[in-house]
């Protein structure tokens, strides 16, 4: 790991990350979102992109009326430093090279096979810099049957059943609503990378960190393969419930919506309380945990015409008070607005030159007591940073950038 590089942003402490010096080839999301998390966590990314830039630039809604300022590019790119190589030119590539010579990490989210016919396999990376952790996000993985499909969020969540079990039970299979296909291989890849670089202090060799995210979505649905495994029965959607304790989904209320988790004959008795139906309890139909899922579909109507005569405050108030898991389904303006995350500092306001202030969700780690992780900065320009790293990481002058430049390699 080498010196953390530049002033911290707004009196940011170093974070944990602090020295580790990442080259990033990512685009759209996935890869992305995992760099940003080591951006926030103090290391130095470097994101290079191609002239023209990362697609996502060009995905809406945008902020300003010349298009310069996506919201999907900017809600996963903060605190990086904007590199254009001109990959289709020898000298851009011999660029990269050098600058993952240099690197503790290198991360890349293309096709597989993408950057080995530009000459950039690992092998040859490692031979140069064999403490480089160089880490692929692919959709199916470097090797297997699928290896060279390309692969998008929704793809993912339908082959890795994910889309079989959300939705209703008499409706079609729904994706989820946010792309948790492609997250959820994100945080692994961070994960391999934590991994292996705690392993180098040891070895002090980097690896391979090969992340798919068929692998990744399926590693998330343990329950689902946990029964179908013990039971031999195919799980199926459920909508908000769950396969083996109810009351455990929503109800509708008065002025809203409200989620109700009684998992337990405690939570049990104290709901029926709540609710003015004591009876419920003595009823053989309900009387045990098992019984009440066997007879759901009696259950579940007498419950909901409960819920639906009082707003959700109402119920949420009362319910918390009788120590019942619950809470409101909030929407998204709602979230935001939230005195428990703003107590959290979920929600922070970072300032994007040529933009002004911008609000954006905060890292999640950034309750770590001594090195917090926090936003390192606004996104970048596109090639904002481009002769300032040329110069910093590969010592050249002024007049050798401008040449590049001039050449095509850099822009």
């Amino acid at each position: 790991m080498r010196e953390p590089v530049g002033e911290p942003w707004h009196g940011r402490p170093p974070g944990p990350l602090a020295g580790v010096l990442v080259v990033d080839l990512t685009w759209y999301l996935a890869g992305p979102y995992a760099t940003m998390i080591l951006a926030d966590l103090g290391a130095t990314v470097l994101k290079i992109e191609q002239p023209g830039g990362d697609p996502a630039r060009g995905n809406g809604p945008f902020l300003d009326a010349e298009r310069r300022f996506s919201s999907y590019f900017m809600s996963v790119n903060r605190g990086k430093r904007s590199v254009v190589l001109n990959l289709k030119h020898s000298r851009g590539l011999a660029i990269l090279a050098e600058l993952a010579a240099r690197a503790d990490v290198l991360v890349e989210n293309y096709l597989p096979g993408t950057l080995e016919r530009l000459g950039l396999r690992y092998a040859a990376l490692a031979e140069r810099n064999p403490r480089l952790i160089y880490a692929a996000c692919s959709g199916f993985g470097q090797q297997g049957p699928y290896a060279r499909r390309p692969a998008l969020d929704v793809i993912i969540q339908a082959m890795a059943g994910t889309m079989s079990i959300t939705g209703e039970p008499d409706g079609p299979p729904m994706r989820a609503g946010a792309s948790i296909g492609d997250l959820t291989g994100a945080l692994y890849t961070v994960i391999g990378i934590l991994a292996a670089l705690h392993e180098r202090e040891r070895s002090g060799r980097g690896q391979f960190v090969d992340v798919a995210l068929l692998d990744a979505q399926v590693a998330l649905l343990e329950n689902a393969f946990a029964r179908y495994f013990a039971t031999g029965e195919v799980p199926g959607r459920q909508g908000t419930s769950h396969p083996l304790i109810t009351p455990f989904q929503a109800f509708a209320t008065a002025d809203g919506s409200l989620v109700v988790a009684a998992s337990s004959q405690t939570h049990w008795r104290a709901l029926c309380e709540v609710l003015g139906r004591p009876d419920l309890c003595e009823d053989p139909r309900f009387r045990e945990r098992a019984d009440r899922t066997r007879h759901r579909a009696e259950l579940v109507p007498i419950l909901a015409a409960q819920f639906a005569t009082r707003p959700t405050g109402y119920w949420v108030e009362r319910l918390l008070a009788a120590g019942v898991p619950c809470g409101p389904i909030h929407t998204i303006d709602q979230v935001a607005a939230d005195p428990h995350l703003a107590a959290r500092a979920m929600f922070v306001t970072l300032d994007v030159p040529g933009l002004g202030p911008l609000r954006t969700v905060n890292s999640a780690l950034h309750h770590l007591s001594r090195t917090p992780g926090v936003p390192a900065g606004p996104p970048p320009a596109l090639g904002e940073h481009t002769a300032e790293v040329l110069r910093e990481y590969l010592g050249l002058t002024d007049p050798q950038v401008e040449a590049l430049r001039a050449e095509g390699a850099v822009a």
